[in-house]
């Protein structure tokens, strides 16, 4: 459609406007958190999921597209790929239910298929860099959420900046917080400078999108919020070993146990300890995980009622066939994560829990 002059003098002048944000300490946030995670760029937005609908935004995705992700995830993620208006497709599970099963994934490439979602759930990045290749080859852009991922690193790059942007959350439990918040990562200046532009109402100026000349959305991150996420990065490298000095305690006391089998990293991964991980050999392993969440032990099936997205209810209108792997992926997991407040004494107590409960449970 033509512009009108009415419409070309409102383009230039608010393309002569300042940054209407006023962000002293988001700005600031951003230049120490591309430094802390080596990415060229990072932007600030409101929570993880702002990231995630800020990166696709950023992306291009929007009406009449489709999104490959796994079904392996939270449905917090789906939620991001519906809100622009694409089409989320499931992915079935790796063999080993790691990451997605690749040529799943190529069968359900096709035409509309715009971009992936790798989800890095527990910290864990298994399967990321076949996915990258997989990506560059198809000419389809990889988003990374990996809003449980900070600090973990595979091949020696941190998660979140494999791919064309990394998207991660602020949240209260996550290893870097302020109660709520989010940022993406990326190496491509034209991404971050329109995920800046959509997350502010696109007031400000993207490669080929002046200020004004898109609709865009309010996912500023407040500036008490980004004093808070700074004074926390400062003190990430504390934050970090603490995490993994405490999966590995709990690992420590709990492996061996019969019925629970430890879900070792990836090849050059090393993870953040954001969650001790196992796979359930036990009956009913979901009933189990269910009894462990009420003996005080929070975990990712039992507590937080984590489901394959496909089975999901609110997901019910994309499900487009059965993916057995990723079901029995979730429903086996057990996911027990971790927070700074959590003593050495207290994770003891809650491996002789498990243990005890573990040795109690009958088929």
């Amino acid at each position: 459609m033509r512009e009108n002059p009415r419409q070309r003098a409102m383009a230039a002048s608010l393309a002569r406007m300042p940054d209407p944000t006023g962000t002293t300490e988001a700005a600031a946030l951003e230049q120490e958190l591309a430094t802390a995670f080596g990415a060229r760029r990072a932007v600030a937005v409101s929570s993880g999921t702002a990231a995630l609908t800020t990166a696709l935004a950023a992306c291009g995705i929007g009406a009449g597209d489709e999104v490959l992700l796994p079904a392996v995830t939270v449905v917090m993620t789906v939620a991001a790929v519906a809100a622009c208006g694409a089409r989320p497709v499931f992915v079935e599970a790796a063999a080993d239910g790691r990451g997605m099963d690749l040529a799943d994934l190529a069968s359900k490439t096709g035409p509309d298929t715009k971009a992936v979602i790798a989800v890095h759930l527990a910290g864990r990045t298994a399967g990321i860099h076949d996915l990258a290749a997989y990506t560059r080859t198809a000419g389809l852009r990889l988003i990374e959420d990996a809003c449980q991922a900070q600090g973990t690193t595979t091949g020696g790059r941190h998660a979140g900046t494999i791919g064309d942007v990394g998207c991660f959350s602020l949240k209260d439990g996550k290893i870097i917080s302020c109660g709520e918040g989010g940022y993406l990562l990326t190496d491509d200046d034209a991404l971050a400078d329109r995920a800046a532009a959509h997350r502010t109402h696109w007031q400000s100026s993207a490669p080929g999108a002046p200020a004004g000349s898109r609709l865009g959305a309010n996912h500023r991150l407040a500036e008490p919020l980004a004093a808070l996420a700074r004074h926390h990065l400062a003190r990430f490298p504390e934050a970090l070993a603490l995490r993994r000095r405490q999966a590995a305690a709990l690992h420590r006391a709990l492996d061996p146990t019969d019925g629970l089998v430890p879900i070792p990293p990836a090849d050059g991964e090393e993870p953040n300890g954001y969650s001790a991980l196992w796979r359930l050999t036990l009956p009913r392993p979901r009933a189990f995980a269910t009894r462990l969440a009420a003996a005080g032990i929070p975990n990712s099936t039992g507590t937080h009622r984590l489901t394959a997205a496909h089975l999901h209810p609110a997901c019910s209108g994309y499900a487009a066939s059965d993916l057995p792997r990723a079901q029995a992926t979730v429903d086996t997991l057990l996911a027990v994560p971790f927070t700074a407040r959590d003593t050495e004494q207290a994770i003891w107590q809650r491996a002789l829990t498990i243990r005890q409960e573990a040795a109690a449970w009958k088929p």
